[in-house]
């Protein structure tokens, strides 16, 4: 028994539209000299991508978000914040530990006071 006019119909259109496409413009290729497109964008350190959640880029250098250092006798988060001298250096505390964003010359309610350690 044949197919019903319609359903053969339908097959028919979707089958030369089909051909069509593919014999005029051929399987679907990226046009030369394209990139590639990402959901995201994507940030730059240097000349390296890198995934802001797991790395900070400090002076063009991938470090892990954990990364901690020693400010004298503090420890800090070298991504979300710097160690500062404080002056004038004969203080009980020359070294200070703050926010990144924070200027080292303005003293802040969030700034640790460090001793040196020798």
């Amino acid at each position: 028994m044949p197919p019903p006019p319609l359903l053969s119909t339908a097959l028919s259109a979707a089958l030369c539209l089909l051909k069509l496409l593919c014999c005029t413009h051929g399987a679907p290729v990226s046009p030369s000299g394209s990139t590639l497109m990402l959901c995201q964008a994507q940030m730059m350190c240097g000349n390296q991508f890198y995934d802001p959640q797991q790395h900070c880029c400090l002076k063009d250098t991938l470090v892990p978000l954990g990364d901690t250092r020693r400010c004298g006798s503090c420890s800090y988060r070298v991504c979300f914040e710097q160690c500062c001298d404080r002056w004038p250096p004969e203080q009980k505390e020359p070294l200070m530990v703050k926010l990144n964003v924070e200027d080292c010359s303005i003293p802040s309610p969030g700034d640790r006071l460090c001793q040196s350690v020798s």
